[in-house]
């Protein structure tokens, strides 16, 4: 039962991923991946404010596995980052790797402190 609250958090996460990386990455007019950047930020935020609370196991499979799951992107961030470094971009590769690696984790930082705030 847990494998199908996995897959419609999934359900969810995934089609959001897609929507917000387009409609911020449309904002810009630049190489750097502004999307990716966005759905994992937000994601890492969440799966951190998530986890820090007492959550049921059923919940937390809907919405940290599957959910934050489904809306970050390693492997699409990986991608990125090698294509702009294949395509002669190194600094803006370097930045996307300090950049996402530093507001990702700052963003789980966040999340936790914001969960035991209101504990």
């Amino acid at each position: 039962m847990t494998l199908l609250w996995v897959a419609l958090g999934a359900a969810v996460g995934a089609p959001l991923r897609y929507l917000v990386d387009r409609a911020v990455q449309s904002r810009h007019d630049s190489v750097f991946p502004w999307g990716t950047l966005t759905v994992n930020v937000s994601g890492s935020l969440l799966l951190a404010f998530l986890v820090a609370l007492p959550t049921d196991p059923t919940v937390f499979a809907i919405t940290g596995t599957g959910f934050c799951g489904a809306l970050t992107t390693y492997s699409t961030f990986s991608y990125e980052t090698l294509r702009l470094a294949q395509d002669g971009s190194h600094l803006i590769a370097g930045l996307n790797i300090l950049i996402s690696t530093t507001a990702c984790l700052a963003a789980a930082c966040g999340g936790n402190v914001l969960a035991l705030a209101i504990l």
